[in-house]
């Protein structure tokens, strides 16, 4: 096994309240102890973890995603200029599907009016904001609700992504991390994401800077299977030398560092 795909391993299985000791680490990813006692000491100088006697446990920043209200009123300015640059990545006539979020709601905002094609989401919010767009055919996926950000998910989603064959994919996420690639903080919605990332042409993560090699609790894909960030500012250099080297792009404002439209 790679580093990298332990790194990301052992910063997922501390993502709980309790310690998780380092025989538990070895046993699972199946290296002696002395190799996770140089992994955890490595993941705790990036700020991924925290070691204790005996193992390592989560730091504070990895916690519960933040309320809806609050997500909805931070950041704004960037998820707008993140929006307008989905936008500007999709062809008329396309199938597109919108994943949940906050971030996701401003791409839609920036399609309505401006995009003709077909429009799917598993966001009631994402369908809201297009519910009177012109040109814009709109399909709502069933699944079980959560609050807040009206997000839809379970088996009714995935079956109705499973059928789903997209241009385009624009795609919440929780955090992108070089090693842990997107993560997200709801285990369903990640099941519901990988199946839109599979039936999909091309995937984008939307991911503000404030997301930047951030972990949230669950793992939903490495970053090998997507096809670039659409983001406000540049990564930094480690996240953005993992994106390029998969191959894939970096969509942001500054041209003077990364890809830009």
């Amino acid at each position: 096994m790679l580093a990298a795909e332990r790194h990301a391993r052992i910063a997922q299985a501390v993502q709980g309240d309790r310690v998780v000791s380092t025989v538990e680490l070895a046993e699972l990813l199946r290296v002696s102890t002395e190799t996770i006692r140089r992994d955890l000491a490595e993941l705790e100088t990036k700020g991924l973890l925290r070691r204790v006697r005996g193992g390592a446990t989560r730091t504070n920043h990895l916690g519960d995603e933040a309320p809806f209200a609050e997500r909805s009123g931070s950041a704004n300015e960037a998820k707008s200029v993140i929006g307008t640059l989905a936008l500007s990545v999709l062809q008329p006539g396309q199938t597109v599907v919108i994943d949940v979020g906050t971030t996701a709601m401003q791409v839609a905002r920036a399609l309505a009016g401006e995009f003709t094609g077909v429009v799917l989401t598993c966001s009631v919010l994402v369908a809201n904001e297009l519910a009177e767009a012109s040109g814009i055919e709109v399909h709502l996926s069933a699944g079980r609700m959560r609050k807040g950000d009206l997000a839809l998910s379970g088996p009714a989603a995935q079956n109705f992504f499973d059928d789903v064959f997209a241009d385009v994919a624009f795609l919440g996420s929780g955090g992108v991390h070089a090693e842990a690639g997107l993560t997200d903080f709801y285990l369903d919605e990640c099941h519901v994401r990988r199946i839109i990332m599979r039936n999909s042409a091309m995937n984008y993560v939307l991911a503000d800077s404030g997301k930047h090699q951030r972990i949230a609790p669950y793992r939903v894909a490495p970053l090998e299977q997507t096809g670039g960030v659409i983001t406000d500012r540049y990564p930094p250099e480690e996240l953005a030398r993992t994106i390029t080297g998969a191959g894939g792009r970096i969509i942001c404002p500054d041209s003077a560092k990364g890809e830009s439209v």
